[in-house]
């Protein structure tokens, strides 16, 4: 429990942070994960910076972002059903290794002169497909790694420190690269770095689970998945606005490469630097949440830091200096993983365990599925009307967002104050509880 290991010797704020590593299995999966998430986002730097360079097209890069995510909208709910029937532990070495031959068949049609913006998008259409099983799986089998449930928020928010950590190192190295060689070498360092986290999965000591009889079909299986997810005003609301921003805030990351070139004048270099500085705005908000001791509190951050990061996106729009354009974009990310780790872990707390998987799926399909629109729509738009007017677009429609949750954020806390009773998170008198509980449990069918 977080209120016993701060009483442990030797505790202090950075234990406190990092608390997660005790556990053997998350640590290896940490050190591992860290290392091959560099290799992904310098991959995620060099493709739509390739395309930009070979094109000049906007819609392009809206086109391939769309093809690299649509997957993940379409499968994601069935790979959702199928991560609480299978081994997710199976499923994520299965989903590294081919990850990694994609990477590296990118690289092979890079070097034979192969490589044409169709086959990317057939390879990104490839990969999307990859993370629509590998997103439910690896945020299901999180818990399977830290024994302790009050450790759970503190892991999904080192969790997110780890991807950041790799946004902020992998696209100033992607930078670097490029300039200096290839985007080839970039495609070829992504898909080496995946021999590490596949070596760490390996390693892992895992327990075994009882397998679970399912005489119900897989669409029996979603439609009870789906009405648990939408049935409970909580999950639902934290989901929509999840949705809401990745559709209309997220893909300003597509229209970075326009940002680099035509409004602030620069090159390969400026692109790296300013994914770097959102990713080091990320990573600053994901070791905060990381040090938070409980998931109290977590409610009211959720729209705040959506609202931080539809100013920031609105702000970064009529910057034309590229030091303030840092510093700006550093405040987006900041805003935009607080709210991605918070809501996560609420979600992580509430749920039940033999439905992960299916609420998990909804939680990877508003957070990515939702992006491929986002990005054709942010594509488009940018053709149309330019990019600074479409983060303005964006980011309005995150700050709506925003309040509308806020509204209702009262209302939300008191019905999930009974599951964090039930829980332990809060304590209080047994009368009464239980029969509070089941009026605000998901409803399953």
């Amino acid at each position: 429990m977080v209120a016993s290991f701060t009483k442990m010797p030797g505790y202090n704020r950075l234990t406190l942070i990092f608390r997660s590593l005790r556990y053997r299995n998350y640590r290896l999966f940490f050190i591992g994960q860290s290392i091959s998430l560099i290799g992904t986002w310098i991959q995620r730097i060099a493709m739509p910076w390739l395309i930009y360079r070979q094109t000049d097209s906007a819609f392009l890069l809206g086109l391939v972002g769309f093809a690299g995510q649509i997957p993940t909208f379409i499968i994601a709910p069935f790979a959702g059903v199928l991560m609480d029937r299978w081994n997710r532990y199976q499923v994520l070495i299965a989903t590294q290794v081919l990850a990694m031959v994609q990477a590296l068949v990118l690289a092979l049609f890079y070097f034979t002169g192969g490589l044409s913006v169709w086959l990317v998008v057939l390879l990104s259409i490839l990969l999307g497909i990859i993370n629509a099983f590998d997103m439910p799986a690896r945020q299901a089998f999180l818990v399977q790694m830290v024994d302790n449930k009050e450790d759970l928020g503190n892991a999904i928010a080192l969790n997110s420190s780890m991807v950041n950590s790799a946004r902020l190192i992998g696209p100033s190295i992607a930078g670097v690269l490029i300039a200096a060689t290839n985007e080839g070498i970039c495609f070829l360092i992504n898909g080496l770095s995946y021999l590490v986290v596949i070596a760490t999965l390996l390693m892992m000591t895992i327990k075994k689970r009882p397998a679970k009889a399912r005489k119900s079909r897989v669409i029996q299986e979603l439609k009870a998945g789906f009405n648990y997810t939408f049935g409970f005003a909580p999950i639902r609301a934290i989901i929509l606005l999840l949705a809401l921003v990745s559709l209309m805030g997220m893909p300003y990351t597509v229209l970075m490469p326009v940002f680099a070139r035509e409004v602030l004048h620069g090159g390969a270099h400026t692109f790296g630097f300013l994914m770097g500085a959102a990713g080091l705005g990320a990573l600053l908000g994901a070791l905060y949440m990381a040090g938070r001791k409980s998931v109290l509190g977590l409610g009211r951050i959720i729209p705040l830091s959506a609202g931080i990061f539809g100013i920031g996106l609105i702000t970064f729009a009529f910057s034309r200096t590229f030091l303030l354009s840092l510093f700006i974009i550093f405040i987006a990310g900041l805003g935009m993983i607080m709210q991605m780790t918070s809501s996560n872990t609420i979600l992580q707390t509430i749920i039940d365990d033999d439905k992960r998987g299916r609420v998990m799926s909804f939680y990877t399909m508003a957070f990515m599925g939702t992006a491929p629109f986002g990005s054709l729509l942010a594509g488009s738009l940018a053709h149309a009307v330019g990019a600074p007017n479409t983060l303005i677009i964006g980011g309005a429609a995150c700050l709506l967002g925003a309040a509308l949750f806020a509204r209702k954020l009262s209302i939300l806390k008191a019905m999930i104050h009974p599951i964090y009773v039930r829980l332990g998170i809060i304590p209080e008198v047994a009368t009464g509880i239980q029969a509070a509980t089941e009026l605000t449990v998901p409803p399953e069918e």
